[in-house]
Protein backbone atom coordinates (compact mmCIF):
# COMPACT_ATOMS: atom_id res chain seq x y z
CA UNK A 1 0.00 0.00 0.00
CA UNK A 2 1.37 3.49 0.08
CA UNK A 3 3.47 5.05 2.30
CA UNK A 4 4.53 1.40 3.26
CA UNK A 5 1.13 0.16 4.46
CA UNK A 6 0.29 -3.79 4.11
CA UNK A 7 -2.70 -5.04 2.28
CA UNK A 8 -5.65 -4.68 4.07
CA UNK A 9 -9.34 -6.18 4.22
CA UNK A 10 -12.28 -3.91 5.24
CA UNK A 11 -16.03 -5.82 6.14
CA UNK A 12 -18.94 -4.51 4.27
CA UNK A 13 -21.70 -4.36 6.38
CA UNK A 14 -24.20 -3.84 3.80
CA UNK A 15 -23.51 -7.07 1.54
CA UNK A 16 -21.86 -8.61 4.21
CA UNK A 17 -18.28 -8.96 1.93
CA UNK A 18 -14.92 -8.38 2.56
CA UNK A 19 -12.82 -5.70 0.40
CA UNK A 20 -8.94 -5.81 0.07
CA UNK A 21 -6.70 -4.04 -2.04
CA UNK A 22 -3.71 -5.11 -2.82
CA UNK A 23 -0.59 -3.87 -5.09
CA UNK A 24 -0.66 -5.13 -8.51
CA UNK A 25 2.76 -7.10 -9.08
CA UNK A 26 3.19 -6.20 -12.59
CA UNK A 27 2.42 -2.91 -12.70
CA UNK A 28 4.43 -0.36 -10.35
CA UNK A 29 2.59 2.26 -8.22
CA UNK A 30 -1.15 0.77 -9.15
CA UNK A 31 -3.31 -1.73 -7.14
CA UNK A 32 -6.26 -3.81 -7.33
CA UNK A 33 -9.37 -3.69 -5.10
CA UNK A 34 -11.40 -6.56 -4.86
CA UNK A 35 -14.88 -7.52 -3.43
CA UNK A 36 -15.67 -10.85 -2.21
CA UNK A 37 -12.72 -12.70 -3.42
CA UNK A 38 -13.23 -11.12 -6.98
CA UNK A 39 -11.26 -8.11 -8.62
CA UNK A 40 -13.24 -4.67 -8.87
CA UNK A 41 -11.65 -2.02 -9.74
CA UNK A 42 -7.78 -1.49 -10.44
CA UNK A 43 -6.02 2.30 -9.45
CA UNK A 44 -2.85 3.26 -10.86
CA UNK A 45 -1.52 6.08 -8.29
CA UNK A 46 1.45 7.34 -10.87
CA UNK A 47 -0.60 7.65 -13.77
CA UNK A 48 -4.49 7.85 -13.44
CA UNK A 49 -4.54 8.98 -16.89
CA UNK A 50 -3.94 5.15 -17.67
CA UNK A 51 -6.81 2.79 -16.99
CA UNK A 52 -6.40 -1.06 -16.79
CA UNK A 53 -9.96 -2.50 -17.72
CA UNK A 54 -11.29 -2.18 -20.74
CA UNK A 55 -14.73 -1.52 -20.35
CA UNK A 56 -13.55 1.17 -18.07
CA UNK A 57 -11.16 3.12 -20.81
CA UNK A 58 -14.48 2.90 -23.01
CA UNK A 59 -16.22 4.90 -20.45
CA UNK A 60 -13.40 7.54 -20.48
CA UNK A 61 -13.10 7.72 -24.17
CA UNK A 62 -16.91 8.57 -23.72
CA UNK A 63 -15.74 11.55 -20.90
CA UNK A 64 -12.99 12.51 -23.84
CA UNK A 65 -15.91 13.48 -26.09
CA UNK A 66 -18.23 14.98 -23.63
CA UNK A 67 -16.26 18.22 -23.98
CA UNK A 68 -13.62 20.03 -25.33
CA UNK A 69 -10.27 18.18 -24.41
CA UNK A 70 -8.81 19.65 -20.69
CA UNK A 71 -12.17 21.40 -20.15
CA UNK A 72 -13.32 20.94 -16.18
CA UNK A 73 -16.54 18.86 -16.51
CA UNK A 74 -19.15 18.45 -13.08
CA UNK A 75 -19.36 14.45 -13.31
CA UNK A 76 -21.52 12.55 -10.89
CA UNK A 77 -20.61 8.75 -10.25
CA UNK A 78 -23.83 6.65 -9.41
CA UNK A 79 -21.13 3.56 -8.10
CA UNK A 80 -17.85 4.80 -6.75
CA UNK A 81 -15.54 1.46 -6.78
CA UNK A 82 -12.37 2.34 -6.13
CA UNK A 83 -12.95 5.58 -7.99
CA UNK A 84 -10.65 4.85 -11.03
CA UNK A 85 -13.15 7.11 -13.02
CA UNK A 86 -13.03 10.16 -10.87
CA UNK A 87 -8.70 9.72 -10.67
CA UNK A 88 -9.51 9.41 -15.07
CA UNK A 89 -11.35 12.94 -14.64
CA UNK A 90 -8.83 14.67 -12.76
CA UNK A 91 -5.84 13.68 -14.31
CA UNK A 92 -7.22 14.67 -17.85
CA UNK A 93 -9.98 17.89 -17.10
CA UNK A 94 -8.23 19.09 -13.76
CA UNK A 95 -10.63 21.37 -11.95
CA UNK A 96 -13.56 19.30 -12.16
CA UNK A 97 -16.57 19.42 -10.01
CA UNK A 98 -17.17 15.28 -8.70
CA UNK A 99 -19.79 13.79 -6.91
CA UNK A 100 -19.64 10.09 -5.93
CA UNK A 101 -22.14 8.15 -4.86
CA UNK A 102 -21.75 4.63 -2.98
CA UNK A 103 -24.12 2.60 -1.09
CA UNK A 104 -21.39 0.79 1.20
CA UNK A 105 -19.96 3.50 4.05
CA UNK A 106 -17.05 1.34 4.59
CA UNK A 107 -15.83 0.90 0.78
CA UNK A 108 -15.50 4.60 0.51
CA UNK A 109 -13.81 5.46 3.82
CA UNK A 110 -11.55 2.31 2.81
CA UNK A 111 -10.82 3.40 -0.72
CA UNK A 112 -9.67 6.58 0.35
CA UNK A 113 -7.70 6.30 3.20
CA UNK A 114 -5.67 3.10 1.44
CA UNK A 115 -5.80 5.09 -1.83
CA UNK A 116 -5.79 8.81 -1.12
CA UNK A 117 -7.29 10.85 -4.41
CA UNK A 118 -4.71 13.09 -5.89
CA UNK A 119 -3.98 16.44 -4.58
CA UNK A 120 -6.36 19.57 -5.71
CA UNK A 121 -9.64 16.86 -6.33
CA UNK A 122 -12.60 18.11 -5.70
CA UNK A 123 -14.50 15.13 -4.99
CA UNK A 124 -18.00 15.43 -2.67
CA UNK A 125 -19.33 11.74 -1.55
CA UNK A 126 -22.67 10.81 -0.69
CA UNK A 127 -23.51 7.08 1.00
CA UNK A 128 -26.89 5.59 -0.18
CA UNK A 129 -28.73 3.88 -3.02
CA UNK A 130 -28.18 5.18 -6.00
CA UNK A 131 -31.51 6.53 -6.85
CA UNK A 132 -32.70 7.95 -3.39
CA UNK A 133 -28.91 9.38 -3.42
CA UNK A 134 -29.74 11.67 -6.73
CA UNK A 135 -32.05 13.53 -4.90
CA UNK A 136 -30.04 14.71 -1.45
CA UNK A 137 -27.37 15.69 -4.14
CA UNK A 138 -28.13 19.83 -4.80
CA UNK A 139 -30.97 19.54 -6.91
CA UNK A 140 -30.17 23.04 -8.62
CA UNK A 141 -26.77 21.14 -9.84
CA UNK A 142 -26.58 20.12 -13.20
CA UNK A 143 -24.10 17.18 -14.52
CA UNK A 144 -22.27 16.96 -17.59
CA UNK A 145 -21.19 13.66 -17.63
CA UNK A 146 -23.56 11.16 -14.98
CA UNK A 147 -21.63 7.51 -15.17
CA UNK A 148 -23.86 4.56 -13.99
CA UNK A 149 -22.08 1.72 -13.03
CA UNK A 150 -23.93 -0.97 -10.61
CA UNK A 151 -25.67 -3.20 -13.24
CA UNK A 152 -24.46 -6.93 -13.66
CA UNK A 153 -26.93 -9.50 -14.80
CA UNK A 154 -30.19 -10.68 -13.45
CA UNK A 155 -29.11 -9.06 -10.24
CA UNK A 156 -29.62 -5.37 -11.05
CA UNK A 157 -31.84 -3.75 -8.79
CA UNK A 158 -35.37 -3.04 -10.71
CA UNK A 159 -36.02 0.46 -9.17
CA UNK A 160 -32.38 1.32 -10.62
CA UNK A 161 -33.11 -0.25 -14.21
CA UNK A 162 -36.06 1.40 -15.62
CA UNK A 163 -36.74 4.08 -17.70
CA UNK A 164 -38.13 6.13 -14.84
CA UNK A 165 -34.51 6.56 -12.86
CA UNK A 166 -33.02 7.38 -16.31
CA UNK A 167 -35.62 9.91 -16.90
CA UNK A 168 -34.51 11.27 -13.18
CA UNK A 169 -30.92 11.38 -14.27
CA UNK A 170 -31.73 13.55 -17.49
CA UNK A 171 -33.22 16.11 -15.91
CA UNK A 172 -30.55 16.58 -13.72
CA UNK A 173 -27.65 16.68 -16.99
CA UNK A 174 -26.55 19.76 -18.18
CA UNK A 175 -27.97 20.90 -21.96
CA UNK A 176 -25.32 18.67 -23.69
CA UNK A 177 -24.86 16.38 -20.95
CA UNK A 178 -23.90 12.26 -21.57
CA UNK A 179 -25.25 9.28 -19.38
CA UNK A 180 -23.14 6.16 -19.49
CA UNK A 181 -24.23 3.49 -18.34
CA UNK A 182 -21.80 0.36 -17.88
CA UNK A 183 -24.20 -2.86 -18.28
CA UNK A 184 -22.47 -5.95 -17.28
CA UNK A 185 -24.06 -9.15 -19.28
CA UNK A 186 -24.44 -12.70 -19.47
CA UNK A 187 -24.74 -14.64 -22.80
CA UNK A 188 -27.54 -13.60 -24.46
CA UNK A 189 -27.33 -10.00 -23.20
CA UNK A 190 -30.84 -9.85 -22.02
CA UNK A 191 -30.50 -6.83 -19.41
CA UNK A 192 -28.10 -4.78 -22.37
CA UNK A 193 -31.46 -5.04 -24.42
CA UNK A 194 -33.65 -4.27 -21.56
CA UNK A 195 -31.60 -1.17 -20.91
CA UNK A 196 -31.41 0.36 -24.58
CA UNK A 197 -35.21 0.29 -24.89
CA UNK A 198 -35.36 1.87 -21.17
CA UNK A 199 -32.70 4.72 -22.10
CA UNK A 200 -34.85 5.11 -25.44
CA UNK A 201 -37.64 6.21 -23.41
CA UNK A 202 -35.48 8.76 -21.76
CA UNK A 203 -32.69 10.04 -23.71
CA UNK A 204 -33.06 11.48 -27.26
CA UNK A 205 -30.69 9.05 -28.36
CA UNK A 206 -28.45 5.90 -27.54
CA UNK A 207 -25.66 4.18 -28.56
CA UNK A 208 -23.88 0.83 -27.29
CA UNK A 209 -19.89 0.52 -27.31
CA UNK A 210 -18.17 -2.18 -26.43
CA UNK A 211 -15.96 -5.03 -28.09
CA UNK A 212 -17.14 -6.21 -30.95
CA UNK A 213 -17.85 -9.85 -30.48
CA UNK A 214 -20.02 -8.82 -27.38
CA UNK A 215 -23.20 -8.27 -29.70
CA UNK A 216 -23.24 -11.90 -30.29
CA UNK A 217 -24.51 -12.47 -27.52
CA UNK A 218 -22.36 -15.65 -26.94
CA UNK A 219 -20.31 -14.80 -24.15
CA UNK A 220 -20.50 -12.32 -20.71
CA UNK A 221 -19.24 -9.09 -20.32
CA UNK A 222 -19.61 -5.52 -20.58
CA UNK A 223 -21.64 -3.23 -22.91
CA UNK A 224 -21.04 0.71 -22.10
CA UNK A 225 -24.74 2.93 -23.24
CA UNK A 226 -24.56 6.01 -23.92
CA UNK A 227 -27.42 8.18 -23.90
CA UNK A 228 -27.63 11.96 -25.62
CA UNK A 229 -29.93 14.76 -25.50
CA UNK A 230 -29.44 15.16 -28.74
CA UNK A 231 -28.92 13.12 -31.80
CA UNK A 232 -25.63 10.96 -31.89
CA UNK A 233 -22.93 12.42 -33.40
CA UNK A 234 -21.98 10.77 -36.13
CA UNK A 235 -18.24 11.27 -35.36
CA UNK A 236 -18.27 9.98 -32.07
CA UNK A 237 -18.94 6.91 -33.64
CA UNK A 238 -15.48 6.47 -35.81
CA UNK A 239 -13.75 8.61 -32.50
CA UNK A 240 -14.34 5.71 -29.95
CA UNK A 241 -13.91 2.55 -32.69
CA UNK A 242 -11.13 4.45 -33.62
CA UNK A 243 -9.79 4.37 -29.74
CA UNK A 244 -10.37 1.08 -29.27
CA UNK A 245 -9.61 -1.04 -27.32
CA UNK A 246 -9.47 -3.01 -30.14
CA UNK A 247 -11.97 -4.76 -31.61
CA UNK A 248 -14.52 -1.93 -31.00
CA UNK A 249 -17.75 -1.23 -32.23
CA UNK A 250 -20.09 1.32 -32.01
CA UNK A 251 -23.99 0.67 -32.75
CA UNK A 252 -26.23 3.45 -32.87
CA UNK A 253 -29.85 4.49 -34.53
CA UNK A 254 -31.02 1.56 -37.10
CA UNK A 255 -28.05 -0.71 -36.03
CA UNK A 256 -28.73 -0.78 -32.24
CA UNK A 257 -32.30 -1.53 -32.98
CA UNK A 258 -32.56 -5.55 -32.70
CA UNK A 259 -31.26 -5.04 -29.29
CA UNK A 260 -34.01 -2.58 -28.17
CA UNK A 261 -36.45 -5.43 -27.86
Amino acid sequence: MPAGRDTRARFLRTTGQHASIEPDAFTEGSYVLSIGGAEQSHVNLLRPEEIFYEYLRRIGHLVDLAAPAGEPVRALHLGAGALTLARYIQATRPGSAQYAVELERELLDFVLRQLPLPEGTDLHTVTGDARDSLARVDPELRFDVVILDIFSGPEAPAHLACSAFYREIRDRLSPGGVLIVNVGDEPGLTLVRSQVAAMREAMADVAAFAEAGMFEGRHPGNVILAGTQTPWPRDWTAELTGRGPHPAKVLAGLDLDPFAV
